[in-house]
């Protein structure tokens, strides 16, 4: 049945809350394959396309790969030239354009500002009047207050139950956090100063004047809309960017350029992101993953020490896991993977912890969990910890924000003290 005819009838939409053990790659196949029971049943006759951020990634990967344009042909623009919005803004056009009866939307808001979210949500709403639409969730606040049609499904009998919320309740206990072996010696208040710093490429402006000084044990959040720079600046912090030379740029005491080595910068951060979780698909062990931690290596081949096997025992004791130390990682939950990660890159505890993006793709159970383990690092330790996320999450409570704003001349960023 086409797009024209399908229009005149009563159009159904779901909304579907998933949470992450669910094998959400299946659930999607069994539905663009004529497979879906219960209550999706009716879509086993209709075309149907997936709009997803992997679906993009292969749309990207396609274009490049033919040196074609296909997504947005009228910009003459492959897609991944685009932002984070744009390429969801242009693929969801083409999407359209392709006159399915239905679009699966996996996740349609991650990885977006503010600004983009609401373009989207308002888009999607103009879209349900022609096209169904069957959304598919992690987190309940994205669920899409049009479509009346919500359910939610808990685990791969793929059954559709009634919503549910999730009880705020403390995932672990709250133990001191376990003592480093030994610490990292850095004698001073201030861990990065930057003045007026300004970043171009190819002439394009990314960065105006930023000015912004991280202390220890401050909490940082840093946002900003998606191509501000957000990246640009965490890779002047970690030294990876060589923008970071010629600039009024202090890293951990030393003036960018002064004959530090990247080693003299790295040894006093500790990172995350989701894209260090596709390191570690091998089957290491949950306790051989802490432990790797100590050696910054991908896998653990040398021995540890009797106190380093102590700490990471400390460290299981502090968040109640204790019995998954024999679990190999890629068999945890998304949510435990991601606390697992933190604990590696806070053994040492660090004088400084960047997060980046550290609750997207995660259910409201596992943010619960993650964003506990951080505000306890922030209060109880000296880490200073910068989290760049589009969210604002409920129970993270950062000291300051810095927001960058896009300019014609570059980002330029704004201080919030939070009170």
């Amino acid at each position: 049945m086409g797009f024209q005819n399908y229009k005149m009838q009563k159009i159904i939409h779901w909304d579907i809350l998933l949470r992450n053990q669910v094998a959400k790659k299946e659930i999607i196949n069994k539905i663009l394959n004529g497979q879906a029971e219960e209550e999706l049943e009716p879509f086993n006759t209709k075309k149907g396309i997936l709009f997803s951020d992997l679906a993009i990634e292969n749309f990207i990967e396609k274009e490049y790969q033919y040196d074609s344009v296909e997504a947005a042909p009228e910009t003459h623009r492959q897609l991944r030239t685009f932002s984070s919005g744009e390429r969801k803004k242009a693929f969801l056009k083409f999407c359209i354009n392709q006159n399915p009866d239905y679009i699966i939307l996996d996740n349609p808001l991650d990885h977006l500002d503010q600004n983009s979210r609401k373009e989207l949500h308002i888009q999607l709403e103009e879209l349900a009047k022609n096209v169904a639409l069957i959304q598919l969730v992690n987190r309940m606040t994205d669920l899409l207050p049009f479509i009346t049609n919500k359910r939610q499904i808990n685990d791969n009998s793929f059954v559709l139950s009634p919503l549910t919320t999730i009880p705020i309740e403390q995932s672990f206990s709250l133990k001191p956090i376990p003592k480093p072996i030994t610490t990292i010696n850095y004698p001073h208040s201030i861990l990065i100063q930057m003045n007026n710093l300004k970043v171009s490429y190819d002439e394009r402006p990314i960065l105006n004047n930023i000015n912004w000084t991280i202390k220890k044990g401050e909490f940082w959040q840093l946002i900003g809309p998606n191509g501000s720079g957000k990246s640009t600046i965490l890779s002047l912090i970690t030294g990876d960017n060589p923008k970071g030379y010629g600039q009024d740029l202090h890293l951990f005491g030393k003036k960018k350029g002064s004959g530090e080595s990247i080693w003299d910068i790295k040894k006093n951060i500790g990172q995350f992101s989701t894209a260090m979780i596709d390191l570690f698909q091998k089957n290491h062990t949950v306790e051989q993953m802490i432990l790797s931690g100590f050696f910054d290596s991908i896998g653990l081949y040398i021995q540890p020490s009797t106190l380093q096997i102590k700490l990471m025992q400390e460290w299981l004791d502090f968040l109640n896991m204790n019995h998954l130390k024999k679990t190999d990682f890629i068999n945890l939950s998304v949510g435990q993977q991601r606390v697992i990660m933190i604990i590696r890159a806070v053994l040492k505890h660090p004088p400084l912890l960047i997060l980046d993006e550290p609750t997207e793709g995660l259910d409201d159970e596992n943010v619960i969990l993650v964003t506990q383990l951080i505000s306890h690092l922030a209060k109880e330790t000296n880490i200073a910890i910068i989290s760049v996320s589009h969210r604002i999450e409920a129970l993270l409570a950062p000291n300051s924000i810095l927001e960058l704003t896009p300019q014609p001349m570059g980002s330029e960023g704004k201080i919030k003290i939070q009170s």
